[in-house]
């Protein structure tokens, strides 16, 4: 799968700059004008050495991060939205409707169950309970959660069953972005292929994904194109902005959606 013409995420000569308040406010340079283009039914990886700031670029995508230059944007059938200077009240309805993202740790409110992590982000859009419910459940029996643990709070789980209640979560709204940081890292063999099969079912009804994979099985299974960070990060090789190289050859029939006036 390669690139579809019209992409739904682009930054073009992306910049991050991080103030230490604490060191007398010396700047730390971490990123310089890193570009890319993400159509949707794509999974695009970033690739670099451990360290080299993929998971800083994962956070700007999700505005955790502030950006410091340069252009990222979301492109709508309506039009494109600007995420470089998007207040914060934006961002919240963006990361409900449009953003998913899995990280590597759960963090999650004390003596909430598993079912009910994974239901949060379908009962924010205002779905039937019950039907949030069910779908939870389905998630988690696919990524062989024992039943038992549905109803216990996942602050006491093991880290590959965080893992797993987290990667439920993140899919389960079937954002049309999704933002994948390790989702793998703490999970058997046999999980490890749900999680494939959650991504390219993913991929096929049209969601864009930005992922970190350090499993280099994983990685080429899942990846249509990869994006090599170095000489955009502090220390690095200079690379061409377009340096995106390809993975696979299949195309994309995926469109953008139409979301933007009601994220303004």
């Amino acid at each position: 799968m390669t690139a579809n013409s019209s992409p739904f995420l682009s930054a073009s000569s992306l910049d991050k700059t991080f103030v230490l308040h604490a060191q007398g406010g010396q700047q730390l340079a971490v990123m310089r004008g890193l570009s890319l283009s993400l159509a949707p039914g794509e999974c695009l990886v970033l690739a670099g050495r451990s360290g080299i700031g993929k998971s800083t670029l994962l956070k700007m995508v999700n505005g955790n991060y502030r950006v410091s230059g340069g252009r990222l944007t979301l492109h709508f059938d309506d039009g494109a939205l600007e995420l470089s200077d998007l207040p914060a009240q934006a961002w919240h309805r963006l990361r409900r409707d449009v953003i998913g993202y899995v990280s590597q740790f759960l963090r999650v409110v004390p003596r909430v169950s598993a079912r009910e992590v994974v239901m949060e982000p379908l009962l924010a859009r205002g779905c039937d309970t019950h039907d949030a419910h069910q779908r939870a459940e389905t998630l988690l029996a696919r990524l062989n959660l024992p039943e038992r643990l549905w109803a216990l709070a996942p602050g006491t789980f093991s880290g590959g069953e965080q893992q797993r209640v987290n990667i439920a979560r993140g899919f389960i709204a079937e954002h049309p972005l999704l933002l994948l940081d390790e989702p793998t890292a703490s999970l058997d063999s046999a999980n490890r292929d749900v999680v494939v099969e959650l991504i390219q079912e993913a991929k096929a009804r049209g969601t864009a994904m930005l992922g970190i994979f350090h499993d280099e099985e994983v990685r080429t299974r899942v990846a249509d194109r990869l994006l090599p960070l170095e000489g955009h990060m502090l220390g690095g090789t200079e690379m061409p902005a377009s340096s995106a190289m390809p993975v696979s050859s299949e195309s994309s029939s995926a469109t953008a959606p139409s979301h933007k006036e009601s994220l303004q």
